[in-house]
């Protein structure tokens, strides 16, 4: 198990892709990660973008320090312009970032990566509904299916979940 040893942050919200975020936390928990799963509110629910699934938060993403984590993940959907508006959340991000950690964006939630201030100088990619967002933050919009750039993994859409998992789990492994 590559990640036996390592502790990561999920971020959860309201109308959180599916796949996204089920896919990739089954992933990095195969792997042997210890995953905390953190919303806006401890013990809180949320339905996914198509109400098929439902993730809870264990913990508020406020009451998280990121020194404690290697890595911080979030999925797309519509959750991350939920919690982009989440002081925790853009300090968990931001603060993560500055200190290295790995900082796992796929699909929409770039925009969280946008709130947080960290984009601008890197290469980015994602839903083509956040490329101009993107690059008016100051980054440079890359059409791949994942790719790391720095400490921030980056995914397109749901197709590319397999290669973002790829690269999210050989970012943390190896730092």
């Amino acid at each position: 198990m590559r990640l036996a040893d390592k502790k990561i942050a999920f971020l959860v919200g309201p109308g959180f892709e599916d796949l996204e975020f089920w896919v990739v936390y089954m992933r990095l928990i195969e792997e042997g990660a210890s995953v905390t799963v953190a919303g806006d509110a401890a013990g809180k629910t949320y339905s996914s973008k198509s109400g098929g699934l439902t993730a809870a938060s264990e913990t508020a993403a406020s009451d998280l320090n990121a020194e404690d984590f290697d890595a911080v993940v979030i999925p797309g959907g519509h959750c991350p312009d939920k919690i982009r508006r989440d002081d925790g959340v853009k300090k968990l991000v931001k603060d993560a970032y500055t200190q290295g950690k790995i900082v796992g964006m796929i699909c929409h939630a770039g925009s969280v990566g946008i709130s947080a201030g960290i984009v601008k100088g890197h290469k980015a990619t994602g839903s083509l509904g956040i490329k101009d967002d993107l690059v008016v933050a100051g980054a440079e919009w890359v059409d791949e299916a994942a790719f790391r750039d720095g400490n921030i993994v980056w995914g397109r859409v749901v197709e590319d979940i397999p290669a973002f998992c790829r690269e999210l789990v050989d970012a943390i492994e190896k730092e």
